[in-house]
């Protein structure tokens, strides 16, 4: 036998290793939300004698209908998906912007300005809840969806990834712009966005699932039920756990708040790969 093919079945063998031991880390992981999707489609009165089983055996949509029957639940949504939409598409114009000048555009200060964009990245968030809380309670304002979207527009990470991903694109496209009379406006517009796509899609994908995943500004901001998002609002249908609603209900509201993101990500999740790749400069 060759030393080739000695080499090629060793590599084989490495590969086969390599996706069984991936395999069965990715099955450990998605365990609990299977588990979690299977008491969702179970009855309250099964889930009371035993919660054990993968399987959803006996099956039921009851506790869906149920949170779909439930008043303001789709108010809740509705409102998420605002905030979600909303601080995705401003937070992309933003971020873009900021990284082009930092990554392309030359001007004083500019060192010191990534200096106090990354030193943002340090900041925990709830340290700024309070005086979020009582700026906008000064201004009446709780209770708004610009309350909900705009302490969040201020995001280092979405700087920080489009500078990375501009300072990739080679330099001869914009000088060969340039020598066209091409503004910088139109060099941002017609040759960098195009190009910046799959880092905006990661951007905007990681936006979204903050924006929608978010319980803790939304629980400070929102005091009223209507201006509730879906995380506060189904929390505050939770009452006390398990007792009153069933532990099925329970687990059917999980599942009906992390469904978007999760189709989301299922649809998107190449591009986070690509953008990251990209903004790298690999």
């Amino acid at each position: 036998m060759s030393d080739a093919t000695t080499g090629r079945r060793r590599a084989d063998t490495g590969r086969i290793v390599t996706l069984t031991v991936l395999v069965i880390a990715a099955f450990l992981w998605l365990v609990p939300m299977i588990w979690v999707l299977a008491m969702s489609l179970k009855p309250n009165e099964v889930l009371m004698r035993t919660t054990a089983g993968l399987l959803p055996v006996p099956f039921t949509l009851d506790n869906f209908i149920q949170i779909l029957n439930t008043a303001k639940v789709t108010r809740w949504f509705l409102n998420s998906i605002g905030v979600a939409v909303l601080m995705t598409g401003i937070t992309l114009v933003l971020s873009s912007l900021g990284g082009y000048a930092l990554a392309r555009i030359p001007f004083r200060g500019a060192r010191i300005m990534l200096i106090f964009i990354i030193a943002g990245l340090t900041v925990p968030e709830q340290a700024v809840f309070i005086p979020l809380d009582t700026m906008f309670a000064s201004w009446h304002m709780n209770n708004t969806i610009i309350a909900l979207v705009t302490p969040r527009l201020a995001v280092p990470f979405g700087v920080f990834l489009m500078m990375q991903f501009f300072k990739a694109v080679p330099k001869e496209l914009e000088e060969a712009a340039i020598l066209d009379n091409a503004s910088r406006l139109k060099i941002f517009f017609k040759i960098m966005l195009p190009l910046a796509r799959p880092a905006l899609t990661t951007l905007g994908i990681f936006t979204f699932l903050y924006a929608w995943n978010d319980y803790l500004w939304p629980l400070v901001s929102a005091t009223q039920e209507n201006h509730y998002t879906i995380t506060t609002g189904l929390a505050s249908l939770q009452g006390n756990f398990a007792q009153s609603e069933g532990l099925g209900f329970l687990m059917a509201t999980a599942v009906f708040a992390s469904a978007p993101v999760l189709i989301v990500y299922l649809i998107f999740q190449r591009y986070i790969v690509q953008g990251i790749a990209m903004s790298s400069g690999k």
